[in-house]
């Protein structure tokens, strides 16, 4: 289990496709363990190797299938958050690194030092998603800052999120990750279930 606090920003140093696609990832963590769960924009996966000054990983072909690992390769840039710890502080929200799809930023503007991303969600996270309510994209916590219209989920990045995570270089026509809320999605079951 994660926040979507993204604790640092990693490059991947190699990718190659071998029945899957394995990543190795520059990072600064240190004391990394293999077999100890990552998100990696978003999506958490297992650290097969630790190596100097990074990890390496492996996406399964169910995870090339609803994510864009398969598109990444060498210099891409990628958030990372390290798997919670029973006695941290959660300061996002409860996410699962299971994303759920990608989304399309469609309008990127600024209002005075916020910078604001419309995007295009898959419909199963646009009706989970509520104003004020949390979503995650490339990893990060964010709140869902209004619906402008259907599918469209907008978020507001902070300047300390800008700074810090991938998302404040993200533009028009770019491709994100998405989780939605985990109790969005109990709900949806309940009431589903219920009928």
């Amino acid at each position: 289990m994660f926040t979507g606090i993204v604790s640092a920003v990693g490059t991947v140093a190699k990718a190659t496709t071998n029945g899957g696609r394995t990543l190795v990832i520059r990072a600064p963590y240190r004391g990394l363990r293999k077999g100890e769960s990552i998100a990696v924009n978003g999506a958490c996966l297992t650290v097969e190797r630790v190596v100097k000054g990074g990890f390496t990983v492996h996406a399964i072909e169910t995870t090339l299938g609803r994510t864009l690992v398969a598109d990444w390769s060498r210099g891409h840039r990628v958030n990372l958050e390290r798997a919670l710890r029973a006695s941290d502080r959660l300061g996002g929200h409860i996410v699962q690194g299971h994303v759920d799809g990608v989304a399309t930023v469609e309008r990127v503007h600024e209002q005075g030092d916020t910078l604001l991303l419309d995007l295009r969600v898959p419909p199963e996270v646009a009706e989970i998603s509520v104003p004020h309510g949390s979503i995650t994209v490339d990893g990060v916590s964010l709140t869902v800052n209004e619906l402008p219209r259907a599918g469209i989920v907008q978020v507001a990045l902070i300047p300390f999120t800008r700074a810090r995570t991938t998302l404040g270089a993200r533009q028009t026509g770019d491709r994100v990750h998405v989780e939605g809320d985990v109790l969005g999605k109990y709900v949806r079951q309940l009431c589903r279930s219920s009928q």
